[in-house]
């Protein structure tokens, strides 16, 4: 077995980008009413949920990349699943990158419900994993519940694909 050679944050962001890359593809087989199903306590079906997903990821990217929230304007179109996937893949992999670079005393700007506040881009990252993961079982109950078996995301799946 071949030790994974990267440091902790790069691994980390790179199980991200992996576990949601592979809970899409799975997905991209839904039939349209799948794709629409929910449960009580999800954040909405699956497809709201992976629009979520998608797009709070690149609004975290931007604000760790710039400084600014990403603006997208109210009735844009959803992104396409082909659109999703390459978002996923870009911010997936600008925030491994943006993993190793951080130091704890960066910080960036957000509006706190109207009032400016300094937030170190530490918690940015931790939003980032805490957010999608959380989506991401969303997803795998509504598809547990609609018999399908989601893929297992989990770490050591992860270390076992990067050992193949």
């Amino acid at each position: 077995m071949m030790p994974i050679k990267t440091d902790t944050l790069t691994t980390l962001f790179d199980h991200h980008r992996w576990a949601n890359l592979l809970l899409l593809e799975q997905c991209q087989a839904l039939t349209p009413d799948q794709w629409n199903a929910s449960i009580p306590g999800s954040y909405g079906s699956i497809r709201e949920t992976w629009q979520h997903i998608g797009i709070a990821e690149q609004s975290y990217f931007s604000r760790i990349g710039t400084g600014q929230r990403l603006m997208r304007p109210d009735n844009a179109p959803p992104l396409t699943m082909e659109e999703l996937a390459e978002s996923l893949r870009n911010t997936g992999a600008g925030l491994i990158e943006w993993a190793s670079n951080v130091q704890p005393e960066d910080t960036v700007t957000i509006d706190w419900d109207g009032t400016p506040r300094e937030m170190p881009k530490t918690i940015l990252l931790t939003q980032v994993i805490n957010h999608a993961t959380e989506h991401r079982e969303q997803i795998k109950a509504i598809m547990t519940g609609l018999g399908i078996e989601p893929p297992d995301l989990q770490g050591w799946a992860y270390f076992e694909q990067q050992d193949t």
